[in-house]
């Protein structure tokens, strides 16, 4: 390929079926720019743009004869690369023919918008806690507030709950945790007593073993036992069920049809939380209480008799009143949270996944600080 420099006065640059040339500041190309000729018009062109001394202020197509969407590609890459020596130029001339090829192939010359800076960290800490206040303090309370608006509202007005629901949810909530939380109870009475039997036992303190099972079980872990296993077995339900509805558009549909989704799904399940958690307590301190007492004799040589009889002595009519309030507290904040992020769901069957293991984590927190907060206040 023989050239000559471009900005030789009247000297031609040819490559192929493509050639081009300075005229004062423009640069007239001519030919036929198609792909066959385009690699090689390129490669023969950008070296020459390093030794133009005129600042080109156009690239003119009117003797320009053919160009196809690689040949548009190219020309723009010249404009490009023309561009970074000088100012902005511009691609004037040629036919109708030609301008719409241009047209339809021109690449895409849109600037993008810039990447905004990443924010410090005073306003990172400040968006956060603006986001949390907004959608999950306020929208929780909001939710509270409708909750048990229609919980008193709709108490004795029975044509307006449906019928059925209120068991269905208790035997759900309630009776099919029983054996679960029997079990984990007893379990965790048994270790209780086990462990710390044998530090009684050093300072020859058996008979002691009664009041610490006793007192742990009734005031502190058998209700928050209790809370953390319905918290995890039926909050987790609570937010899928309600969650799948709205995923499913069944909410929009109870909308539609004149019916408040709050006063419709949530107020059965509190309901039947608000019944039912307390007597799951009262199952779950019984069986408490009955794994250290076989702890007690089988580790300690404490009787059956010796242990129940202690006990009697230990118990206090507070220790009953602090569990149903503590139930009452669980209840709420169990349905309060499922529904919450149920409600709160987005995009679908992952989202539903999503605020389920939400749900469950909320609930057990906000639990165990409630528990902590009633601990403080009631002894």
């Amino acid at each position: 390929m023989k050239y000559s420099r471009i900005n030789t006065p009247g000297k031609v640059l040819q490559s192929g079926t493509v050639s081009c040339r300075l005229q004062d500041s423009i640069l007239v190309i001519s030919g036929s720019l198609r792909i066959s000729g385009s690699a090689g018009f390129v490669k023969t062109i950008i070296k020459e743009i390093a030794h133009i001394e005129t600042n080109v202020t156009a690239i003119n197509i009117d003797e320009l004869e053919d160009i196809d969407s690689a040949g548009v590609i190219t020309l723009f890459y010249l404009k490009e690369k023309l561009t970074r020596k000088s100012r902005e130029i511009s691609i004037e001339g040629g036919n109708s023919t030609i301008r719409k090829k241009i047209s339809l192939f021109a690449p895409d010359t849109t600037k993008k918008e810039e990447t905004p800076a990443k924010p410090g960290l005073a306003e990172t800490i400040g968006t956060g806690a603006h986001r949390f206040f907004k959608e999950y303090v306020f929208g929780f309370t909001v939710l509270a507030a409708d909750v048990f608006y229609w919980s008193v509202a709709d108490l004795f007005r029975k044509k307006s709950r449906r019928k059925g629901e209120f068991s269905k949810q208790a035997l759900k909530i309630g009776a099919n945790a029983a054996m679960i939380v029997v079990f984990m109870s007893f379990a965790i009475g048994l270790v209780l007593a086990v462990q710390s039997g044998g530090q009684l036992r050093t300072f020859g303190a058996n008979i002691y073993i009664v009041d610490l099972t006793v007192i742990a079980i009734m005031s502190q872990m058998g209700p928050l036992i209790t809370a953390i296993l319905v918290a995890g077995r039926s909050g987790s339900s609570i937010a899928a069920e309600i969650a799948t509805m709205k995923v499913t558009s069944e909410l929009d549909a109870l909308k539609t049809m004149g019916l408040d989704p709050v006063r419709f799904v949530v107020v059965p399940k509190l309901y039947a939380a608000l019944f039912t958690l307390p007597f799951l307590i009262i199952l779950a301190n019984v069986a408490g209480i009955a794994g250290g007492a076989v702890a007690a004799y089988y580790n300690l040589d404490i009787t059956p008799e010796i242990f129940f009889n202690r006990m009697g002595s230990i118990m206090k009519n507070k220790d009953l009143l602090t569990g149903f309030v503590k139930s009452q507290v669980y209840a709420s904040i169990i349905v309060l949270t499922g529904s919450f992020y149920g409600f709160s769901v987005e995009r679908g069957a992952e989202g539903v996944g999503r605020v389920t293991t939400h749900a469950v984590v909320v609930a057990i927190s906000l639990v165990v600080l409630a528990d902590s907060a009633m601990g403080l206040i009631f002894y």
